[in-house]
């Protein structure tokens, strides 16, 4: 009796450890399966991509290499469009009224950033948003003009890079009046829809004072209007144009401009590099692929988490002097040697 009734205990025992075996196998597999589901319902979480709003007036081709410039300086602090981030291209193709519906277009889509390249588009930007992070490039003289409060602490929405424009011109008479030595007289060709013509206007004229330059202003409202400006100027006798004209309503038309300043025989400075190679005299200004570069930056540093009050807003650095001595013997005019050392670009 003892010994049957001891292997009746002992089977008791052995079932009983081998239902709570069971019972811990089962708790642990379920663990683990909810543990597996919790890690791939985590790891199916889409990492939000960060959205660029990119606004321009002119055409991506036209400015293509612009456009190549800013993407570069992405891809050198590691964004690659399509992969890591998105960009949200918005151009006018020449058409400057188009900005305001695309400055909204970009705020519906809840971009992180827009980019705004050039004046007219760094306004249509603030008109549209007082919270969505504005970096603006070619912003011209940005507390003139009342985009911030000052360059150290910006003071609301926008930042970015300023190019020094209206002080700019100044330096373009000067070098006009260096290879005209009788240059008495200077058509200016600007058009007053811009958001800083009246500030550059009043630049253009301060340096005019001391140089005894008279000004002639043509207003250039679209490529139309070239032509007949041209007229004007020979017909007022003014020795020489400066060009206060840029983005679309000059860009796409580089060729034809020089061109018809060859026809008018009147020696031109512009302000990019762009309108000497198509032809143009000279250029003097900002290295533009510069600016678009380093405005990656800014966009990098909002995206982790800066506010464009806290960025201060930065100058240029680079500028250069451009001559096309093909254009200065087609108008009869020879470039005075101290001049042409200076230039860091020659074109023969």
């Amino acid at each position: 009796m003892r010994v049957g009734r001891v292997s009746s205990i002992e089977w008791r025992v052995d079932r009983d450890r081998e239902k709570n075996m069971k019972k811990k196998i089962t708790v642990l597999t379920l663990c683990a399966m909810l543990l597996a589901l919790s890690y791939s319902a985590s790891a199916q979480q889409p990492t939000k991509v960060p959205r660029i709003g990119y606004l321009s007036g002119s055409s991506l081709s036209t400015d293509a290499a612009r456009v190549a410039a800013f993407q570069h300086g992405l891809r050198d602090i590691g964004y690659v469009e399509g992969k890591n981030i998105v960009i949200e291209w918005r151009s006018g193709e020449g058409k400057l009224d188009r900005s305001l519906a695309h400055a909204a277009e970009l705020v519906r889509l809840k971009v992180d950033v827009i980019v705004a390249a050039g004046g007219t588009e760094i306004r249509a930007a603030r008109k549209a948003t007082a919270t969505v992070p504005i970096v603006m490039i070619r912003g011209g003289d940005p507390i003139g003009s009342g985009f911030v409060a000052s360059l150290a602490r910006p003071g609301g929405n926008i930042t970015g890079l300023a190019t020094l424009r209206p002080e700019l011109s100044g330096k373009r008479l000067e070098l006009l009046k260096e290879i005209v030595p009788k240059l008495s007289r200077v058509a200016i060709f600007a058009s007053s829809g811009f958001a800083e013509y009246a500030l550059v206007s009043k630049e253009i004229e301060i340096a005019a004072g001391p140089l005894g330059i008279k000004l002639q202003s043509l207003d250039i409202q679209s490529p139309k209007d070239f032509e007949s400006a041209f007229q004007a100027a020979a017909k007022g006798r003014a020795d020489a144009v400066l060009f206060r004209v840029r983005g679309p309503v000059l860009n796409p038309h580089r060729t034809e401009v020089a061109a018809l300043a060859v026809k008018s025989r009147l020696p031109a400075i512009y302000e990019t590099a762009e309108e000497v190679e198509a032809g143009g005299l000279m250029s003097y200004g900002v290295n533009d692929n510069d600016l678009y570069r380093r405005a990656a930056t800014y966009v990098d540093k909002i995206l982790k988490g800066r506010k464009p009050t806290d960025l201060p807003v930065e100058q240029p650095t680079k500028f250069e002097l451009v001559i096309n001595l093909k254009a200065a013997k087609q108008i009869g005019l020879t470039i005075p040697p101290n001049v042409l050392v200076r230039a860091d670009k020659v074109i023969k």
